[in-house]
């Protein structure tokens, strides 16, 4: 399995911003390909990062300093391949953890373990205390532990609005009846009144409002990657699991995105972040799981990483 799969910014995306006459409050931003915030006629930003910033989930987060996510000897091969081998590791909640490690070495596999997309032949995971070992994604989800993947999954043929609209958990809406009876059509107008508000501070929080209404397929790399993150957010997840974030991104983009997640952790939700830039890494985050064939090669502080042999030579592909 190839964990190196970078997106590319291939794709066209609109320069100026699109109208939308269903936003609750009107702005006055023009912004090429996502890249600027919208500014007043001073010239200053219309809005504070505080400002843009969602609320925080009534249920999300656990207290600081307790371990979200435990993960016990998980094991995966494929054929005569050992994917990933007895792989132990915990992330403590409010923290940015990098998972980081050379070509092959077993991140995005364990990832898919921890999240549900492939079943371990061995191992334990356990979120917020239960274990989640072999549930499937959505269930997984359900609990409070979201993800994005390498190659942003977007609905293409879908607007940017109508992918968000998709993204919350628990929607009447989805039953049948529930959206033809009249007893209880009031409850699915209420409640997808009260999405709609919801998504449109998540798109204004990540500054990718003026899209709405642009097809998910037209927007650049970067632009996916904020939509994805975008999405798992309005699952009120507890953690995100980011999985190679920055990969094809412009570092424009890339700023925007670090200063999103910065501003979230702070908001108490937990990151643990598959990275191929060990120095974006190393810069962000105050612990480091190194992964080298299969395995954990070492736990600790960026600093601990930085001095370890171990960690070297694996990079330059030395023997450990």
């Amino acid at each position: 399995m190839s964990e190196s799969d970078d997106t590319t910014d291939g794709s066209t995306s609109t320069e100026e911003p699109i109208e939308n006459d269903s936003k609750p409050v009107e702005t006055d931003s023009e912004t090429a390909e996502g890249d600027s915030t919208a500014a007043d006629e001073d010239g200053s930003p219309d809005t504070t990062a505080s400002e843009r910033t969602p609320d925080t989930p009534e249920d999300a987060g656990v207290p600081t300093g307790s371990t979200p996510l435990e993960v016990e000897g998980l094991r995966r091969t494929f054929g005569g391949i050992v994917a990933v081998d007895d792989v132990s590791f915990d992330v403590e909640a409010g923290t940015l953890t990098g998972l980081i490690g050379p070509n092959g070495a077993g991140k995005s596999t364990t990832f898919n373990l921890i999240t549900g997309m492939l079943e371990p032949d061995a191992g334990t995971v356990r979120f917020n205390g239960e274990e989640i070992t072999g549930l499937q994604p959505h269930e997984i989800a359900n609990q409070g532990l979201a993800r994005t993947f390498q190659i942003a999954r977007e609905l293409e043929e879908m607007t940017v609005l109508e992918n968000m609209m998709l993204a919350p958990k628990g929607q009447v809406g989805e039953s049948l009846w529930r959206s033809v009876m009249p007893i209880t059509r009031d409850e699915v107008r209420e409640q997808e009144t009260e999405q709609l508000e919801r998504v449109w501070e998540v798109l204004d929080f990540f500054e990718i409002d003026h899209l709405a209404d642009e097809y998910a397929g037209n927007l650049s790399g970067g632009q996916r990657k904020l939509l994805e993150m975008a999405r798992a957010l309005l699952t009120d997840p507890d953690m995100l699991l980011l999985d190679e974030p920055f990969a094809g991104v412009n570092p424009s983009l890339e700023k925007r995105l670090l200063e999103h997640i910065h501003e979230l952790r702070e908001q108490g939700y937990t990151f643990l972040i598959v990275e191929h830039d060990m120095d974006l890494i190393m810069n962000n985050c105050e612990r480091v799981i190194v992964m080298h064939q299969g395995r954990v090669l070492k736990d600790g502080t960026p600093a601990e990483i930085k001095e370890s042999e171990e960690v070297i030579e694996a990079y330059l592909g030395g023997e450990v």
